[in-house]
């Protein structure tokens, strides 16, 4: 049975389900030469959804689903993380969850060096599924990676979360150093979003 197509995007408001101001302005910075005006979940008030999900794209999924149906609007939700593998993937789908109730990846990133303590292997990569889900229920969903290596101490200002320990494969700058624009060339949220614009906007540039 051949796949059906994927459903393109025509409104012209998008919810962006985050409350994660680094995530909003990164996805805001990606949607906005499309012509479609954005607004946050939490601008809006929106709860989030516990993620029950075991996977990026099930969470994903799940929190547009919740912000779509609380809108009454096409919704846009992402969830990504660092994935290493000599950790067992860890922090991985847990990669927020990592920085504490007080959201301070400081502590997650000192986390990820303590329990790489003795291990050589320091590959890693960024993954991040985007969802985007409209009011009837219908979801579509898109998955990037970027790998590179982890360095410590952490380097840079720029970007959120990870950022400042992760340098990608083939540069010499972290995430954390890296100009906006240039991590938006190459992230792994930029790779889903490309599929995403390929696969919504009919392939629009």
């Amino acid at each position: 049975m051949a796949r059906r197509p994927p459903r393109l995007f025509s409104g012209a408001k998008l919810v962006i389900a985050s409350h994660n101001p680094g995530k909003v302005t990164e996805i805001a910075a990606l949607v906005e030469p499309f012509g479609v005006d954005v607004v946050s979940a939490g601008t809006l008030g929106l709860d989030e959804p516990e993620e029950t999900g075991s996977t990026f794209a099930e969470n994903a999924a799940l929190k547009a689903r919740a912000a779509a149906s609380a809108s009454g609007l096409p919704a846009l939700a992402d969830d990504s993380g660092l994935v290493v593998p000599s950790l067992g993937g860890d922090p991985g789908i847990y990669s927020a969850r990592w920085a504490g109730p007080e959201k301070d990846f400081a502590v997650a990133m000192a986390k990820v060096e303590a329990a790489l303590k003795g291990k050589t292997d320091r590959r890693a990569y960024f993954a991040c599924a985007l969802a985007i889900a409209w009011p009837d229920g219908h979801v579509e969903t898109f998955e990037g990676q970027v790998h590179g290596t982890l360095v410590w101490p952490p380097r840079g200002t720029h970007g959120f979360g990870y950022d400042p320990v992760f340098l990608p494969d083939g540069g010499d700058r972290t995430f954390g150093e890296m100009d906006p624009d240039d991590k938006h060339a190459i992230s792994h949220r930029a790779r889903a979003f490309r599929l995403f614009v390929d696969a919504c906007f009919d392939g629009a540039r």
